[in-house]
């Protein structure tokens, strides 16, 4: 016999998440192994379960979902990751998938998707609802514009890339040179090398630029 598939739900709704799990249980290859109310919770749900599929609300008391699955990707977690959520914005949904989600469900069509999610993600499939194709299709065109219009971004060393990121957050300098523990001088020096290569000229063109290309850096 086939070993269902182990499941842990977390959200802050008691209601939501106990129809979920009844909803889940159903599937004779699904088994339901914990249910958190916030995202310390699913934490430490995961780590002490290891289940093979996380099914997380993102904004959650505590932990959001997206800090959840920061952690789990910075100690290599083997649990897939799942959102389901209210969210459409572009940004967040951006985010999710920078961070190596594998699937992204709103909830109000959880009834019609959560069920095949889980089936694409236990057999190493990523699945979108469809209700939001939009944003993976915008978010592809992007990179496809980003490869077409700029290719300097590669030219960048692995310093100057994440340098830049800091950059996309509105971060000065002073801030920079704190949270990675090298001088003032340096991140200035490291700023303007990134422009350079990008061919970026003005007072403001970097954080512009940084900022704009927040989804892809």
């Amino acid at each position: 016999m086939t070993d269902k598939i182990k499941i842990i739900i977390a959200d802050d709704h008691p209601i939501f998440s106990d129809g979920l799990k009844q909803f889940i249980d159903k599937n004779e290859n699904m088994c339901v192994t914990g249910v958190a109310a916030n995202g310390k919770e699913a934490l430490d749900m995961i780590l002490n379960i290891k289940p093979d599929i996380a099914v997380l609300d993102i904004s959650m008391p505590v932990k959001t979902g997206l800090e959840v699955l920061r952690e789990l990707r910075d100690i290599k977690s083997k649990t897939k990751i799942i959102f389901l959520t209210l969210f459409r914005e572009e940004d967040i949904f951006n985010e999710a998938m920078n961070l190596g989600v594998e699937g992204y469900v709103l909830k109000e069509s959880a009834a019609n998707d959560i069920i095949e999610c889980i089936n694409q993600v236990a057999n190493n499939n990523y699945y979108i609802s469809p209700l939001i194709s939009n944003l993976l299709i915008n978010r592809r065109n992007k990179t496809s514009e980003h490869d077409t219009q700029k290719p300097m971004l590669s030219t960048l060393s692995p310093t100057e890339r994440r340098i830049l990121k800091l950059v996309a957050q509105n971060k000065t300098s002073k801030e920079i040179s704190d949270e990675l523990f090298i001088s003032y001088r340096t991140v200035e020096n490291h700023r303007t090398t990134i422009s350079n290569k990008l061919n970026l000229h003005g007072t403001h063109s970097l954080v512009k630029f940084a900022i704009e290309n927040k989804s892809i850096l």
